[in-house]
């Protein structure tokens, strides 16, 4: 029981709350190759003209990649040798569309047309869906890598008192990635690059140590890690009911709904299951964690905080996608968004704190010979903002794919920047 519980809270980042000084550190940077060429542009729904978020851009036979960010908005780098090839926009219940990169002027509009749902009710009604959860955890070695590889991906991590920022980290980070006959032990993170700005002010000096930070992106792969929630032991306490179909890349999907059916000593989830419906690949996973009994919730997140301080957690949501590449599926993108409120003894109003963390894959080599090593790999017990450097540089990721920052946070970014020269 121990060991479950242990694995179980693995899924919730660990927070740290404490009153400390902004200390800068610094990491080492390399430079990518010369002649990149920067691709902007917006992603909107064809009949609503309203944006889309998360929608996965790649450049097509490759694994350079990135997503949009909240405002529908993507950058992309390639070199000058990939101006002939195109690039796929795929979003979940949209049509993938291919365009050319001399076909996109700066700040283009991309509209996806929506595919409608294909709800069957006969075969829905035919199907075990938890035995379509089994098939895809299953069926991981087929669909997945079975050799190792070494992804690179850009983190991003930031820390809002109520609507303010008070911390922005972001990393370009690279993954060991094992086959998916192998669990995740042995994977590691390493950063390639990364920057911080804190908040100067000191009424926010009261910081949050977000624990884990790009090695979420180890945890929250569900196809290397079930025993997190749907290993065998851990499908009979959830119960899944099979509602819709839907089409993500051209391909038909079951979705798959699931909430707990078991009472636990620690917090169980509910949510959604994307699996495709030809060769049963899990392609998306839309995870909530269940906030009905919260103390349960709050012992397994906080590990410490100032001593008359209230925690509330409000809401854990986790978001993960996996696209083609190739004849298999690969990691494509991460998201964690923890909400909490903190207040102190004898106050009357409390403050709501966010934290979002996200990581898009960019790119995947074969494992290096000089791979990462233990000793510089990124671990559990570090904080980002303790291992990155300043933030004012402009051109500071040159040649690197990144989530395109939102309207909100670069006005943040400029901001904080001002404050601390």
């Amino acid at each position: 029981m121990k060991t479950t519980i242990i694995k179980q809270t693995l899924l919730l980042a660990t927070i740290y709350l404490f009153a400390a000084s902004l200390q800068l550190g610094a990491t080492a940077a390399n430079t990518p190759g010369p002649d990149v060429i920067t691709i902007h542009g917006t992603v909107k729904d064809a009949t609503s003209n309203c944006t889309l978020e998360y929608v996965n851009i790649s450049l097509a036979g490759t694994n350079k990649g990135t997503i949009t960010n909240t405002n529908g908005i993507f950058t992309i780098k390639i070199i000058e040798d990939e101006i002939n090839t195109p690039i796929e926009i795929s979003h979940l219940g949209y049509k993938t569309k291919r365009v050319f990169p001399s076909q996109l002027t700066d700040e283009s509009t991309i509209y996806l047309n929506p595919q409608p749902d294909l709800l069957d009710e006969i075969t829905i009604k035919a199907i075990d869906a938890r035995e379509l959860v089994r098939n895809a955890i299953n069926k991981s070695e087929e669909n997945y890598s079975s050799d190792p590889s070494m992804l690179r991906g850009f983190y991003r991590e930031t820390i809002r008192k109520r609507r303010k920022y008070i911390n922005i980290s972001e990393a370009v980070v690279e993954i060991l990635k094992k086959p998916y006959s192998e669990d995740y032990h042995r994977e590691m993170v390493t950063l390639k690059k990364g920057r911080k700005l804190l908040s100067t002010k000191e009424k926010d000096t009261l910081m949050i140590k977000f624990l884990g930070g790009p090695n979420l992106i180890l945890y929250l792969d569900l196809l290397k890690n079930p025993d997190l929630m749907f290993s065998e032991e851990n499908l009979f306490k959830y119960k899944f009911s099979l509602k819709e179909i839907v089409m993500i890349e051209d391909k038909p999907h079951f979705v798959v709904h699931f909430s707990p059916l078991a009472i636990m000593p620690y917090a169980l989830h509910f949510g959604k299951l994307y699996i495709d419906k030809s060769n049963y690949a899990l392609s998306r996973a839309e995870i909530n964690v269940d906030m009905t009994d919260r103390n349960k919730v709050t012992r397994a997140l906080l590990r410490k905080k100032p001593l008359g301080m209230r925690f509330k957690p409000e809401s854990i949501s986790y978001l993960v996608t996996y696209k083609q590449s190739g004849d298999k599926k690969m990691l494509s993108y991460i998201r964690s968004e923890t909400e909490f409120k903190c207040d102190w003894k004898r106050k009357l109003f409390s403050t709501n704190y966010t934290i979002v963390s996200e990581t898009v894959i960019t790119g995947k080599s074969p494992v290096p010979q000089n791979k990462i090593s233990h000793k510089n790999s990124f671990r559990d017990n570090f904080s980002l903002s303790e291992k990155a450097q300043a933030f004012y540089d402009k051109e500071y990721w040159e040649g690197y794919n990144i989530i395109a920052p939102e309207e909100s946070l670069e006005k943040a970014v400029d901001r904080l920047v001002k404050n601390h020269q």
